[in-house]
């Protein structure tokens, strides 16, 4: 009942199937237009980030860092650090629900700032995220979509990285330097057999994902993997993101067979640029998952439809499903006010917003 409840009350998926039942008015989805791969992945890559959140992996490595972590400066680095590399491997979401409220149980305890440290999580959380092609579902997309190589992906998402943290680091300059007591590190042990034969799993998905094998084995493994370890572990699965996924493709295959509308879409992404920016611009209204679905399937410029839908995952709260637990969970763990929090976290978003927006005009025009 409880995943049926969450997977209920999901704002996205709600918009989604009402404009999906729209659409069956109009015309009706064909088989073909259902890119399974894409969902096989997604299916795959959501369970093998609940084992390891099961695993409690990146709770042991949030603990062992901030225990060297001796004044504010240094832990809001370590614990943005730790949010940009676990945003590659297990995802924002995962990475945001985990490592906000481990942050707020030590601000609360020593009076520290929560407002830009929390944000600052968040977002490095997706940039972390938009580096590998399953930290961001829509990147799964992507790949699969264009049927993009290792090679080129991390082409497009290395200088991005780096151009990010370049400005993240700039950010921290301009956090002061209060000494803390350091953090005592917490028992929490790692079960390493599950923990390595997870990571095999990994990386048997990563082939997958790249179509060197068929993605179906992967997702089998992984299932079989979580029942054997503990059968809870699918429940906590995001059903909701894998039903938003399937409800997009019902939609715009029933959308492609209206010229009207095939016409309207095509001429917002009839260049490389145009993309990019109707990209971003269509993330601030309807999260950059479903947008990248949308504007996937009527342009060929993926580098272009990278770069706008991961940095469309910033400004806005419905920009990316990540941004909307940041607010939810400081909501529940957060000790100053809910509204001061919403407005500079807002600020701040839209500024990572247009700065990032910057950063991806250049390498499109410079091809960097």
């Amino acid at each position: 009942m409880t995943v049926l409840k969450n997977i209920a009350k999901d704002r996205i998926l709600q918009i989604t199937v009402l404009i999906t039942v729209i659409s069956l008015f109009f015309a009706r989805p064909r088989f073909a237009d259902i890119n399974f791969h894409t969902l096989w992945s997604v299916a795959a890559m959501l369970t093998i980030i609940q084992i390891y959140a099961y695993l409690h992996v990146l709770d042991v490595l949030a603990y062992k860092l901030t225990s060297i972590a001796d004044n504010t400066r240094k832990l809001n680095m370590l614990f943005t650090a730790l949010a940009v590399i676990a945003g590659m491997f297990l995802g924002n979401d995962i990475t945001a629900l985990t490592l906000i409220p481990l942050y707020l149980n030590i601000a609360k305890r020593y009076k520290l700032p929560q407002i830009l440290p929390v944000t600052l999580i968040g977002m490095g959380a997706n940039i972390g995220a938009a580096f590998t092609p399953w930290g961001n579902p829509h990147n799964i997309f992507l790949v699969s979509r264009y049927n993009v190589s290792p090679l080129k992906f991390f082409e497009w998402s290395v200088p991005y990285l780096i151009l990010s943290l370049i400005i993240m680091l700039l950010v921290f300059l301009f956090i002061s330097k209060k000494e803390i007591p350091t953090q005592k590190t917490e028992p929490i042990r790692i079960s390493w057999r599950p923990t390595i034969i997870t990571t095999v799993v990994f990386i048997f998905f990563f082939f997958g994902v790249f179509r060197a094998i068929d993605i179906i084995w992967p997702l089998i493994v992984a299932i079989v993997l979580a029942l054997a370890i503990n059968p809870r572990i699918m429940l906590k699965i995001d059903y909701a993101l894998l039903l938003t996924f399937t409800g997009f493709f019902i939609f715009i295959s029933d959308i492609q067979q209206i010229p009207a509308i095939v016409n309207l879409i095509h001429d917002m992404v009839y260049s490389e640029i145009s993309t990019y920016f109707a990209s971003i611009i269509s993330s601030q209204v309807m999260s950059n998952v479903p947008s990248t679905i949308l504007v996937g399937k009527f342009t060929n410029y993926a580098q272009a439809l990278f770069l706008g839908s991961n940095i469309g995952g910033f400004g806005s709260a419905i920009g990316s499903m990540a941004n909307m637990l940041v607010l939810k969970t400081f909501n529940q763990h957060g000790s100053v006010s809910k509204k001061k929090f919403f407005i500079q976290w807002t600020i701040m978003q839209f500024a990572g917003l247009i700065i990032l927006t910057i950063v991806g005009l250049g390498l499109l025009i410079f091809r960097i």
